[in-house]
């Protein structure tokens, strides 16, 4: 048989797996060809010596075979041999550790080739570029194609797509674009897989203005569109929300006789029901099967996931089970969606039907279709059910993975139910699960946030113990609990032996460490850090936006400018305004308000930002804290001085402010500013001034603003149409807001609860009883469902008039409709049952009020203590008087005035004495407790004490 062998190896004849097996067995070896590095031995020892062709041929069967970890085996023996495997091998190898997202072997076999004189061609330094684009290392990618250049291995229209689909997956679109760019002006021109890919991954992204750009250079370099790529198109379109635009592609479609298929139509449904346009999307949906395409399992799912998120679950359970009358078997992949969307808006029975209905459809729940149902359950906050669930899955003989603990040992510790979580950890055992990294790197971060450092260290080293590696995560959770409770030096211990375990520290280490630094003032160490993280990585927004602030509040602005400078010149850094306005906040938190000023002032003047993204934290924490004219004064200086061009969203800030302290001449100075500027006003400034001039009553100004508003094409929205009707009704033009209101609703105005509020509010105040019930009741005709405010409005109005029956009756409706009363419903029905006198009602919401966890305040008090004091219940009323003085709340004017009124006429002078002050007057010692806290008596306390 070795002689056979070894001529076949001569001959060059091919060995297949039948081969080895057949060799295998003559040597009483069992198992299959994953035994082929025990084999070898044995081979040789009975003379079969393999050649570099035998090796790798049986390194491709064992990787067919899909055992890579053998493979891998058998090369570094052949290696070992002194024999060189193939480039084919080489390729087959990468590719396989590839799929399994090895990328440090990868990397590994690459310089092991080089090493053994093997030059890299295309397709192998493309094999490198997929793994390391699929796993995230876009800079590592690039490094390689820069070294295909410098090595006259330039790269081929198949390496370019590559890394541009990995570019587009790490969201660097712009990136993917320029070497889209670099490719076309190369020898190598796009092919239709290249198109496709990205006008696929812009397409994702809404972009349809760079799909446009793509389709155009595909049309001139010769590749007409076909059915996927039309559909790609629809997919741009739908993503963008233009859906006339999409429906246009389809009738193009349809005029070149390229017929649309199951995934054009998906596509549509999906963008239709992505813009709310439920009835076009069932119209769709309906038309397939005349159009010649069937429905699947997805087409469904799109229906259940969009009644799902809307709430609409009635909807969503029909759908899901018309889906199984038409005979589709909802799959695995179905019910596992629809559980999650189910979740996602709390209706946990309608999940618990369709997950315990499998059973009745055939099929048996796997360990991720228990996870789902786990996760619905936790997302309701009910923990315990989950807990249950993985018994009765345990029951059912389905064996539950590290998955599904994992999950549950994380909702325990986000429940603050430490203890549970660590039974769950320990049940693992019980139930044969090896915990995982992730497993720890939950309860390391469980620990963390509650800032036990000692257990956290003590977990660690267990978790090390027992072979269980720790990853950068790992080491980054530590870090954060050590750095968070002033550990920062132990921190930076276990940092430099992070190596010994197979960890590097990211960028994210880098940032918990100097964090910690910052934390504890220790600035410079905290840029010695910063120094020695630029040698092997690139800070990112968080190194920046940690680092600064502390410097800044050191003294130290110039420095902080030179880093910021430094920066923003990084290659690969993309600086936006939301970077700067990140950067600004923590300055502003950190050094306080005029050392952060001097900062952006030295950041505008060295041009390193030159626009107003600076300034928008400071205008709008000045405003925010009433100090509008102080963010006036920054915004004079650097506008006039400094020549920063302010944009909408500051001078909106900025106008609110001034607003909000009564400042309205300066408010309309800025106005007047923005539009000489050039900065036109958007909606929201409008709407800002026009509410000001409404609630002034300014009628003439509010019509002429809202005049320019139109000349300059703004276009008016749901707020400020809001704000007129408000403004009409405040200025007693109650029917002109009425009018106003039919007159929207008959067009395409959709009303919110804000729109009801003072329209019901006015006709209640004016007594027209009967038109605030119609407005009310038609509501939702217009799709608008009452809110608490709503609410409130009603119950009030029906109070105020006496009618406290409809009152009540609008109290429990709300109740029943789901909606919670918030302490104004609560207040407002206690002060309406208290004018009646049914202060035993009164009574029971009151103290329903505190039953839900609501804290009754001064106002509440006040009108309970009248109601129980008119009532001549004045024990209780001193009860409830003692009650708010112990919760913190300080007796007002209306309390003492009403104490002193009601006792004064219940002529309680000796008992009411002794619970006040033990002094025989017990109005007169109400009265006195008054000037000692600090509660100066008007007339009318004074016309209340007894002669």
């Amino acid at each position: 048989m070795v002689f056979v062998f070894d001529m076949m190896q001569k001959r060059i004849i091919n060995r297949n797996l039948s081969t080895y097996l057949t060799i295998f067995k003559s040597l009483y070896i069992r198992g299959g060809i994953r035994q082929a590095p025990y084999a070898l031995e044995k081979m040789r020892k009975a003379g079969f010596v393999l050649n570099a062709y035998s090796y790798n041929g049986l390194i491709h069967l064992l990787l067919q075979s899909g055992f890579c970890n053998e493979a891998l085996e058998v090369y570094r023996r052949m290696v070992s041999e002194g024999l060189k495997p193939s480039m084919k091998t080489y390729s087959a190898i990468m590719v396989a550790l590839g799929k399994r997202r090895n990328t440090e072997m990868v990397m590994s076999l690459l310089k092991e080739m080089e090493n053994l004189g093997l030059k890299p061609n295309i397709y192998t330094f493309t094999i490198c570029i997929r793994v390391l684009g699929r796993a995230g290392k876009i800079d590592e990618a690039h490094e390689i194609l820069k070294r295909m250049d410098s090595e006259g291995c330039g790269p081929d229209v198949v390496t370019y797509t590559v890394l541009i689909d990995a570019l587009c997956n790490a969201g660097k679109l712009n990136d993917a674009k320029e070497l889209f760019f670099k490719m076309r002006n190369s020898s190598q021109k796009p092919d239709r897989v290249a198109y496709i890919t990205l006008l696929d991954k812009f397409s994702d992204r809404g972009d349809v203005e760079s799909v446009r750009q793509f389709w155009n250079e595909m049309e001139n370099d010769g590749y007409d569109p076909d059915v996927v790529i039309y559909t790609i198109l629809v997919n741009a379109f739908c993503k963008a929300g233009n859906m006339d635009e999409a429906f246009a592609t389809l009738d193009v479609m349809k005029k070149q006789r390229i017929l649309p298929n199951l995934h054009t139509y998906n596509t549509l449904i999906c963008g239709l029901l992505s813009v709310n346009r439920l009835n076009d999307a069932l119209g769709i949906f309906g038309s397939m099967e005349s159009l010649g395409v069937k429905p699947t399992a997805y087409t469904y799912i799109l229906f259940i996931d969009y009644y799902g998120k809307k709430g609409d679950c009635k909807s969503a359970l029909e759908t899901f089970n018309n889906m199984k009358e038409r005979g589709i078997i909802p799959n695995l992949v179905a019910v596992n969606v629809s559980l999650y969307s189910l979740a996602e808006v709390g209706k946990i029975g309608e999940a618990k039907e369709i997950f315990y209905g499998l059973r009745n459809s055939g099929l048996a729940p796997d360990s991720i279709t228990y996870n789902m149902m786990m996760k619905c359950y936790i997302k309701v906050g009910q923990i315990d059910e989950a807990i249950k669930l993985l018994s009765e899955m345990i029951e059912s003989g389905c064996e539950p993975d590290v998955v599904n603990v994992n999950c549950l040992i994380d909702a325990l510790f986000k429940d603050g139910r430490q203890d549970e979580a660590w039974k769950m950890f320990h049940r693992m055992t019980i139930m044969r699960l090896v915990p995982t990294t992730v497993t720890y790197n939950t309860l390391l971060a469980g620990l963390g946030k509650d800032g036990q450092v000692q257990k956290v260290l003590e977990l660690f080293e267990s978790m090390t113990r027992k072979g269980c590696s720790p990853n950068t995560i790992t080491f980054n959770t530590v870090f954060d609990c050590l750095c968070k409770n002033d550990e920062v030096d132990l921190a930076i211990t276990m940092m430099y032996n992070m190596a010994e375990l197979g960890c590097c520290p990211d960028a994210l280490t880098y940032n918990t460490i100097i964090f910690g630094l910052i934390k504890i003032n220790s600035v410079h160490r905290a840029f010695w850090f910063f120094s020695q993280m630029k040698k092997s990585l690139y800070p990112d927004h968080v190194t920046i936006c940690t680092l600064l602030p502390g410097i800044v509040k050191d003294g130290r602005a110039e420095d902080a400018v030179k880093i910021a400078d430094n920066f923003v010149n990084q290659d690969r850094v993309c600086v936006d305004g939301a970077f700067w306005q990140d950067l600004m906040s923590g300055v502003l938190s950190a050094a306080g308000i005029s050392k952060a000023v001097v900062f952006a002032e030295e950041l505008v003047c060295n041009r390193i930002c030159q626009d107003d993204s600076v300034l928008i934290p400071l205008v709008r924490m000045l405003c925010k804290h009433k100090k509008a004219l102080n963010a006036y004064a920054i915004f004079e200086k650097f506008t006039k001085d400094l020549g920063v061009i302010f944009t909408v969203e500051t001078y909106n800030s900025l106008i609110n402010g001034l607003i909000d302290i009564h400042q309205m001449e300066k408010a309309w100075y800025v106005f007047n500013d923005m539009k000489t500027a050039g900065c036109a006003p958007d909606i929201f400034t409008y709407n800002l001034l026009l509410n000001t001039l409404g609630k002034s009553r300014k009628l003439k100004e509010l019509f002429l603003l809202y005049e320019e508003m139109h000349r300059k094409g703004c276009k008016p929205n749901t707020v400020t149409h809001n704000i007129f009707i408000s403004s009409l009704v405040k200025s007693n033009d109650l029917d002109k807001a009425v009018d106003l209101y039919y007159h929207l609703v008959s067009g395409d105005f959709r009303p919110t609860p804000c729109t009801y509020g003072p329209l019901i509010d006015g006709l209640f105040k004016s007594g027209r009883l009967e038109e605030a019930k119609k407005i009310f009741e038609e509501m939702g005709d217009y799709g608008c469902r009452p809110n608490c405010a709503i609410y409130n409005i009603l119950i009030n109005g029906y109070g105020k008039m006496g009618d406290v029956e409809n009152a009540s009756l609008l109290f429990r409706r709300m109740v029943k409709e789901g909606i919670r009363p918030d302490l104004r419903s609560y207040t407002i029905i206690v002060d309406c049952l208290c004018m009646v006198g049914r202060v035993d009602d009164a009574l029971h919401y009151f103290n329903e009020l505190k039953l839900t966890g609501l804290d009754p305040d001064l106002i509440a008090y006040n009108l309970i203590i009248d109601g129980l004091g008119r009532s001549r219940r004045i024990n209780e009323a001193l009860y409830f008087f003692e009650e708010m003085q112990n919760k913190g709340l300080c007796p007002d004017l209306y309390t003492y005035n009403s104490l002193i009124l009601n006792l004064g006429i219940a002529g309680m002078v000796e008992q009411a004495g002794k619970i006040l002050s033990g002094k025989p007057d017990s109005a007169y010692a109400v009265y006195k407790r008054m000037r000692v806290g600090g509660c100066s008596p008007n007339q009318g306390t004074f016309a209340q004490l007894p002669n």
